[in-house]
């Protein structure tokens, strides 16, 4: 018996009716509460880590936009000295106009991008057979506008793919992986293009 409140010699508050089965739903409330907190937060992250692949693959695509508007001017400066080179300019033209219509994320832009610095190098190599055109102002400075874009390209495609690989390794590790399955989140694309030019380009002794 109770007596003063206080337990019968040899009892325990979980011997009292129902005490028990109150612990265990609070032990169960509890746990339930805590996956659904954990399962809260790893979404939030989740949704933090897609934002800033969007946000960094947004600046690559900013600086890829700005190589495709340098290319007229590179074409049509090749063009005032190896006009006969026409398949070669053609090439160009095309890739860029196909590179230019990409939407979408990385893997959209991929081979487009590649195919256009394919076609960028073939337009560098054959300005490398005019020393004429290599000392022209105009070129030396597309050439050089050319290296600090492509600079930009690479900063922003480290980033872009820095963000990726976070996102992606969370994606494939448990228990994040429930959280990603569930909420149907997915791997995001790697943008791997070179560069179109490696070596920035020497500058032309226009004093002589």
């Amino acid at each position: 018996m109770v007596r003063g409140g206080s337990l019968q010699s040899g009892t325990t508050w979980a011997d009292r009716p129902g005490v028990g089965a109150s612990t265990a739903f609070l032990i169960a409330a509890s746990a339930v509460l805590a996956v659904l907190m954990a399962g809260a937060v790893s979404f939030n992250r989740f949704v933090r880590e897609r934002n800033h692949v969007r946000e960094a693959w947004s600046n690559v695509d900013t600086e890829l936009r700005r190589r495709h508007d340098l290319i007229p001017n590179l074409v049509e400066a090749v063009k005032g000295y190896a006009a006969h080179e026409r398949a070669t300019l053609e090439a160009v033209i095309r890739a860029r106009s196909v590179a230019s219509l990409q939407t979408g994320d990385a893997g959209e832009h991929v081979d487009s991008e590649r195919g256009l610095v394919r076609s960028i190098r073939d337009l560098l190599a054959v300005a490398e057979q005019y020393p004429t055109l290599k000392a022209d102002r105009h070129f030396s400075d597309l050439q050089s506008q050319l290296v600090e874009t492509e600079d930009r390209i690479q900063l922003a495609r480290r980033v872009y793919n820095a963000n990726v690989r976070d996102l992606n390794r969370r994606i494939e590790s448990f228990p994040s992986n429930v959280v990603a399955g569930l909420a149907g989140f997915v791997p995001a694309e790697f943008f791997e293009v070179e560069e179109s030019l490696r070596q920035r380009a020497p500058s032309a002794d226009f004093a002589a």
